[in-house]
């Protein structure tokens, strides 16, 4: 699910994307490996950050209430 505004919106199930299991992983040779296998790497990866809008970060106030919210709930 995903917040807009005030609103809670479903956001559709995409079926093409496949989970992979920790044995999985650690059989191709790790994480690194795995990435490597899947044709995965990090480039363009601060492009498409740079592109997602201001207010899909936290200001430093909600990171601290975020935490804040998490650390009682241990």
């Amino acid at each position: 699910m995903k917040k807009e505004g005030s609103k809670i919106i479903k956001v559709p199930y995409s079926p093409d994307v496949k989970s992979y299991s920790i044995d999985e992983i650690l059989a191709a040779g790790g994480p690194s490996a795995f990435a490597k296998k899947m044709k995965k790497n990090l480039n363009g990866l601060f492009d498409e950050i740079a592109r997602l809008p201001s207010d899909a970060f936290l200001t430093d106030d909600e990171f601290k209430e975020a935490m804040a919210t998490l650390n009682t709930g241990k």
